[in-house]
């Protein structure tokens, strides 16, 4: 029969050392860990979905404001709106503005939207704003996360199905899940040399459909701004497909063209005057071909978010007017001139802002009906959004409710 094994003083000491150098090793990672940064105080008490008002309110007061300066517009889901300011977002009642949840990291964000049903958020780290984490919009509890490389500054452009991060070197394109179906631009270390079509172009504007990814890029030594057409789910992330890539004629360089909308395989960019041309909507094919143009009647101004549908056309908010435009062919079908933002749809009506009001517009028609009156004093730009009977404005770096 054999012996049993026994410990030596100097097993137990080599036993002894392995748990400090694991205790310590483990410490170092959490000291250094996004988790430690991190606080997240999620909701579980009811969320009542927003009843719907039967028609316009004939007067709004203002019942509660927050600092939200991550956030270029408000950002609403279900019965929540959520903030966004310094390193927190918040999920707040829509009426008392009371928070209902929290989610708050040793970072400065970047941006927030609503996507999905969810909170989008985008935190700085030492490449740009790499860190999206996605927030259930109800409870504030987490959901997909992914870090990468990305611009500072970064736009986030929803287009229903995926969510693009602009910046002025890089494109990323994400379906729900936040995995990355689209690579454009710059590429810090390329795991597949040559896979970009070209390199050192300035992203300028950019939305997809279902069928076409359009990129308004500005390369060098070219004399105008270059649109570009790609495939918004190639089978590589890494390897775009481009279906069509070609400089305008007469678009000029810089931020004035932008695009504007895109539907099928169909492209809207708009250009600002030139030559003997003046400010209009030129409409593009999925081959890059220009099959139509229409004229608008005044420029456009620096507002760079594409349209939206709303009320079953697509309402574009130039800078310094709405048009809303065709879904089949991009034909504009009426103006408001003088708009101070982007609405939204309520009690049937487009709710948009003008000075020292919110008009009710017939989207189909453009007739004004209903005007609210609202106090805002000295504002450069009003994004609005409706839950339920709550009006909701970003005015800067501030969200203000109305009811």
């Amino acid at each position: 029969m054999l012996a049993p094994e026994r410990r030596t003083r100097t097993d137990l000491l080599v036993a002894a050392a392995l748990v400090v150098t694991a205790l310590v090793a483990a410490s170092v990672v959490w000291l250094q860990s996004d988790a430690r940064g991190t606080t997240s105080t999620t909701w579980d008490g009811p969320v009542p979905p927003p009843a719907a008002p039967q028609s316009l309110p004939r007067s709004l007061a203002e019942i509660w404001r927050a600092p939200s300066t991550a956030t270029t517009a408000p950002v609403t889901a279900g019965g929540t709106i959520a903030t966004a300011d310094g390193g927190s977002v918040i999920g707040r009642d829509p009426y008392s503005g009371d928070e209902r949840w929290r989610y708050e990291r040793d970072r400065e964000l970047c941006t927030a939207t609503e996507a999905w049903g969810d909170v989008i958020s985008v935190y700085h780290d030492p490449r740009g704003c790499g860190q999206i984490t996605a927030l259930d919009a109800s409870t504030g509890a987490r959901g997909a996360q992914r870090t990468g490389d990305i611009d500072d500054p970064v736009r986030l452009v929803d287009t229903g199905s995926h969510l693009i991060a602009l910046g002025s070197t890089r494109l990323e394109m994400w379906r729900s899940d936040l995995v990355r179906t689209v690579e454009y631009g710059r590429v810090g270390a390329p795991v597949n040399p040559n896979a970009q079509p070209r390199s050192g172009c300035e992203l300028l504007s950019a939305d997809s459909g279902a069928e076409v990814l359009a990129v308004l890029e500005q390369c060098a030594n070219e004399p105008s701004n270059r649109l570009t057409l790609l495939d918004p789910t190639p089978e590589d992330s890494q390897k775009p497909v481009e279906y069509a890539s070609s400089v305008l004629p007469d678009a000029g360089r810089g931020t004035d063209s932008r695009i504007v909308a895109v539907v099928g395989d169909h492209t809207a960019v708009y250009l600002p005057p030139g030559g003997a041309a003046g400010p209009r909507i030129e409409v593009f094919d999925g081959d890059g071909t220009l099959v139509d143009t229409h004229p608008l009647p005044r420029p456009a101004g620096a507002a760079q978010a594409p349209a939206v549908e709303r009320g079953g056309v697509l309402v574009w908010w130039t800078g310094r007017d709405t048009v809303a435009l065709s879904t089949t062919d991009f034909a504009p079908r009426w103006t408001l001139e003088g708009t101070l933002g982007n609405g939204d749809v309520m009690a049937g009506s487009l709710l948009l802002p003008v000075e020292d009001a919110l008009v009710g517009v017939d989207a189909a028609t453009g007739v004004p009906g209903v005007r609210i009156a609202v106090e805002r004093g000295e504002v450069e730009s009003v994004n609005v959004s409706v839950t339920g009977d709550v009006v909701v404005e970003q005015r800067g770096d501030a969200l203000v409710a109305l009811r």
